[in-house]
């Protein structure tokens, strides 16, 4: 018989979604193409408190796949601890990234692309995030909506 944890309260919610933003290094990121096709990449990133910065080739799909008018869904975790965030992305070049941004990418990861011209940088800031751990947390999963966290 499985014991269920009780669900969290939508603050407690937003601290651990916050933790995991600070501590985690890797996110699944999907994309669509222009005609719709899917598109599902692990990326590492650092979080700097307002939005997620990534690193990809150019030539991937997941940074052809950033429009102007395109949204990107990033996942934390596994099944039973899941951190869901949809907002916008922009693709931003190593040697336009502020140079505070590119430090801490690199600090975090232990790797810095900004002397790689193949390689760009993915910001993606946050519209709604959902956060869940069983069936009891999914009615209250909701955690920011309209880019501002919910009390």
């Amino acid at each position: 018989m499985t014991t269920q944890e009780p669900a969290r309260s939508r603050e407690e919610r937003r601290r651990d979604t916050l933790a995991r933003l600070a501590a985690d290094d890797d996110a699944w990121v999907a994309t669509a193409s222009p005609d719709g096709q899917p598109w599902l990449m692990p990326l590492s990133f650092v979080w700097d408190g307002a939005s997620l910065l990534m690193c990809t080739r150019r030539s991937n799909p997941t940074a052809r796949n950033v429009t102007p008018r395109g949204g990107v869904v990033v996942t934390l975790g596994h099944t039973r601890d899941v951190v869901h965030v949809e907002g916008p992305a922009e693709v931003i070049e190593g040697s336009a990234l502020a140079t505070e941004s590119a430090d801490a990418f690199a600090a975090k990861l232990d790797w810095d692309p900004r002397d790689r011209p193949s390689w760009v940088y993915l910001r993606i800031t946050p519209r709604v995030v959902k956060a869940w751990r069983e069936e009891n947390e999914l009615k209250d999963r909701l955690i920011m909506a309209d880019g501002r966290w919910l009390d």
